[in-house]
């Protein structure tokens, strides 16, 4: 399991999440993906060590545990990986 920043952090990229995190895998950026651009903040699944500290600090709730999605953001837990991808 990870966490997953999804759609409401689009050009609100508030960092509360980044300062929380234990293991520094939420990093801002971009992804152009099906003609629509990303500008958010995203978390390395491969880094994410499930401690849920960042989702509480979310001021606009965009953070999910990959298994709580909500599905209208179920293609945000590929957009994340793409994001780390080429990194």
């Amino acid at each position: 399991m990870a966490y997953v920043i999804t759609e409401p952090c689009i050009g609100v990229k508030d960092k509360s999440c980044v300062t929380v995190c234990p293991v520094d895998c939420i990093h801002e950026g971009v992804v152009e993906q099906d003609g629509k651009t990303y500008d958010m903040l995203f978390i390395n699944p491969d880094e994410c060590i499930d401690c849920g500290l960042c989702e509480p600090e979310c001021p606009v709730s965009a953070i999910f545990a990959d298994t709580d999605l909500p599905a209208q953001y179920k293609h945000y837990i590929q957009l994340n990986a793409d994001f780390y991808k080429n990194k």
